[in-house]
């Protein structure tokens, strides 16, 4: 597996907490260790990029989250043309 910036594996796990996810459905989809997805999960609430509700055991991203998502991919689409098109392809 090729090299990931941080904001790439972010970006994975919000798409995959989209609809809300366990933690153990978004280490598989970000692939990472269960160590990795503790730390991503635990920055990502901190920030305020994801909820993590008790009696569903669910993520979900929030408004910040989908704002991350958003500007990320101006940015991809700034530095990397057609960068969209292929994340359209596979399937998160």
């Amino acid at each position: 597996m090729r090299y990931r910036s941080r904001a790439e594996i972010t970006a994975v796990i919000l798409q995959s907490a989209a609809g809300g996810a366990t933690k153990t459905r978004l280490m598989y989809k970000a692939f990472l260790s269960y160590a990795q997805i503790k730390e991503y999960l635990r920055f990502l609430v901190e920030n305020g990029f994801v909820k993590y509700e008790e009696g569903t055991q669910l993520y979900k991203v929030t408004p910040r989250g989908r704002q991350f998502l958003r500007i990320n991919e101006e940015i991809n689409e700034l530095v990397n043309p057609g960068h969209n098109e292929k994340l359209k392809t596979i399937e998160f």
